[in-house]
């Protein structure tokens, strides 16, 4: 992936380094999100929710802010796709370090912006357009990594929520355990389930060391998917863009 050759191996150590690096960050900006604004912003079952209960209660106007936030997840995956998925369908190398250097500036403006109190008090209820455009900036900003990793893996790999990977896992362990009756791809589903439980902890370890940091430091908490976006963009700029190689065929 660093790379941005056509030809993916799903586990090369690479790959898998950039799935984990990925997965953590998006567990810090989950819980970033929740504890800025009290709502998650890495996924959107949540907001559906959200927009049902807040219509119930009448409240007209947050329902279709609750509404119109995951619009902004769906732009970031179709950027995304724009920049990765068709690229590859024409049998071109994607550019990567495009939605990275993005997400990697829309961080940043996130950090400054909650450093100088643009998107309100840390933790203080979502009742204002503040913090509503902070959820936007930060669904974009999932929306651009799940895309991303998405398009890259053939729709192997999700970094920014749990329940498809909690899914293949399940069915990956059965598929295990009953590998002696079925033929072939037993190395790679055993292969496939260690990165799904990398997944896991990973996205769970950014969110414990998320709650804590941003417990202590409110938004300058963000300071740490600010660093790790900021890694993953320099070294595919660095490969892609300064000193580009071809990657093995594996």
């Amino acid at each position: 992936m660093l790379y941005g050759n056509e030809s993916i191996s799903h586990y090369a150590p690479s790959n898998v380094s950039v799935w984990m690096s990925m997965a953590f960050q998006a567990g810090l900006l989950n819980i970033g999100g929740f504890m800025a604004c009290h709502r998650f912003v890495s996924h959107v079952t949540g907001f559906a929710a959200f927009f049902g209960y807040e219509l119930s209660q009448g409240k007209t106007l947050h329902a279709l802010g609750m509404l119109s936030v995951p619009l902004f997840f769906l732009l970031g995956a179709m950027f995304s796709g724009l920049c990765v998925d068709i690229r590859l369908k024409q049998h071109k190398k994607p550019k990567y370090y495009f939605p990275f250097g993005i997400m990697f500036l829309l961080i940043l403006l996130v950090f400054i912006g909650g450093t100088y109190d643009f998107f309100g008090k840390f933790g203080s209820p979502l009742v204002e357009f503040h913090g509503y455009t902070l959820l936007a900036i930060l669904c974009l900003v999932c929306g651009m990594q799940n895309g991303t990793i998405t398009s890259v893996s053939k729709s192997v790999i999700r970094t920014t929520h749990l329940t498809g990977v909690t899914t293949d896992l399940g069915i990956g362990i059965i598929r295990f355990l009953y590998r002696k009756k079925l033929q072939g791809h037993t190395d790679e589903e055993t292969k496939a389930n260690f990165m799904r439980l990398g997944i896991i902890f990973f996205f769970g370890l950014g969110s414990t060391i998320g709650a804590f940091v941003f417990d202590k430091l409110g938004y300058v908490g963000f300071a740490i998917p600010l660093l790790t976006s900021g890694v993953l963009f320099t070294f595919m700029f660095y490969f892609q863009r300064i000193r580009p190689v071809e990657a093995k065929i594996l």
